[in-house]
């Protein structure tokens, strides 16, 4: 496992941060945001979509468990599994079919471990206590090929 630490002191940071590791991703990818509600997670998403172009569709799966969004070249889903009241709940829903159809966001997706892929990013977004738009964010990488990607993001940002 690879793990890269990125402090972003901003929104636009955070929201830039994620546009550039959506260039390395393609269909069957999987991407963990972990942290407190307030952490990031969703403006990360939103920077994650814009790469796409689709900045202006984001809303939060919330209420849904997930929300799709299409492009030409892949779709995106985008989970928060937070209100699922356990894992068998994600396979009722056939979460773990996505996993193959496009790029996959899941918010709390460490409550649903058990069945991810066996290869994907996991970031922790932590907030700083003593700068209130600052965040660390802690990627990191379960496979080779997530490895690489790691690699090429750590080239670009730092």
């Amino acid at each position: 496992m690879k793990a890269l630490q990125i402090n972003s002191i901003s929104s636009d940071q955070t929201m830039q941060i994620a546009k550039t590791l959506a260039k390395y991703l393609s269909v069957g990818d999987t991407i963990i945001l972990t942290g407190e509600l307030g952490a990031g997670k969703t403006k990360f998403t939103e920077g994650f979509l814009s790469y796409f172009n689709l900045q202006n569709e984001i809303s939060s799966p919330t209420f849904n468990i997930v929300n799709e969004y299409n492009t030409n070249t892949v779709n995106i889903y985008h989970f928060d599994v937070y209100r699922l009241s356990d894992i068998d709940e994600f396979y009722a829903i056939g979460g773990e079919e996505y996993f193959d159809k496009g790029i996959c966001l899941i918010e709390w997706g460490e409550l649903i471990e058990d069945a991810l892929p066996l290869e994907y990013i996991k970031i922790f977004f932590n907030k700083d206590t003593t700068q209130e738009d600052t965040r660390l964010l802690d990627i990191k990488a379960f496979g080779k090929k997530y490895e690489i990607i790691l690699d090429n993001l750590k080239e670009e940002l730092i």
